[in-house]
């Protein structure tokens, strides 16, 4: 049974039926005309030859919209490097690489700490801020991606939906998010059950329906990390290195959207709405 529960806050798409993957590409590289894209990928030397990541770059080779690719490479020893470069390298896309414990980082870090500007210690984290740095200075697309590496069950189809609202010339939405259903074979999702949601209820309780709050209540799943932005957004909202753009966005232009079919405990986020009377998810 499909869900149509709409929560009023923010829009939710839903995969409602089988999508069209080609259409939807073909309109964004219509879009991307105007409104060039980007994807960011944090990756950690971890994720390297995983199973996940082999099927990420699978997909990747068949997305033909993307104006640029840049990939954040923490953990990585030299040989690490070197492998990561053999492996994003067969993208066609020409992926840029940023190799954050490499010497010329560091160099630029402790540049940084000397002049009284740390940005903290490494993590996912300080990854995306510092590939949000090169997407911003490189200016070479308006919009961006961002998902991690680690998704068993990625597709061209959840990237299309992801960024199709975000791209859309008459749509109007800034940000969007995705989320998946929390369950397979078994109930996942236990930090958002057990903690987060009774904590926002709790808050609520104690301080009203306090606009804030409502908003962070009304997403499916607000720890979800896939996401799209336009670019400007990033650049207006003073992201702290520790917290995603998801942290600090409230407001108009925010919708959610459900990508693709019920993934494993990794693979959830909430993404944003599409064109009235067009159902794309």
């Amino acid at each position: 049974m499909a869900d149509f529960f709409q929560t009023g806050a923010i829009a939710t798409l839903h995969r409602l039926g089988k999508p069209d993957v080609a259409r939807l590409e073909a309109e964004l590289i219509e879009y991307t005309q105007e409104t060039p894209i980007a994807l960011v990928l944090p990756c950690h030397t971890r994720e390297l030859g995983s199973p996940a990541l082999r099927q990420i770059l699978r997909e990747l080779k068949q997305v033909p919209y993307l104006k640029q690719v840049i990939v954040g490479v923490d953990g990585a020893t030299l040989r690490d490097w070197q492998r990561a470069r053999k492996l994003f390298g067969a993208l066609p896309q020409r992926p840029v690489l940023l190799w954050n414990d490499g010497p010329r980082m560091q160099r630029l870090f402790a540049r940084l700490e000397d002049a009284d500007l740390s940005i903290g210690a490494g993590g996912k984290g300080r990854n995306v801020w510092l590939c949000w740095g090169y997407l911003i200075a490189s200016n070479q697309a308006r919009m961006a991606a961002m998902h991690d590496c680690d998704i068993l069950t990625y597709s061209r189809e959840m990237l299309a939906r992801l960024c199709y609202p975000v791209a859309h010339p008459s749509l109007g939405f800034d940000f969007c998010k995705g989320y998946y259903a929390r369950c397979s074979t078994q109930l996942n999702g236990r930090v958002m059950r057990l903690l987060v949601t009774p904590l926002l209820r709790a808050l609520k309780s104690i301080v009203g329906q306090a606009p804030f709050l409502v908003y962070l209540d009304t997403y499916r799943y607000p720890l979800a990390g896939e996401f799209a932005l336009d670019v400007d957004l990033v650049r207006r909202n003073r992201i702290p290195l520790r917290l995603g753009p998801r942290d600090r966005l409230a407001g108009r232009g925010v919708p959610q959207l459900r990508p693709a079919r019920h993934l494993p405990v990794r693979a959830v986020r909430q993404l944003r709405p599409q064109a009235p009377g067009a159902v794309h998810a």
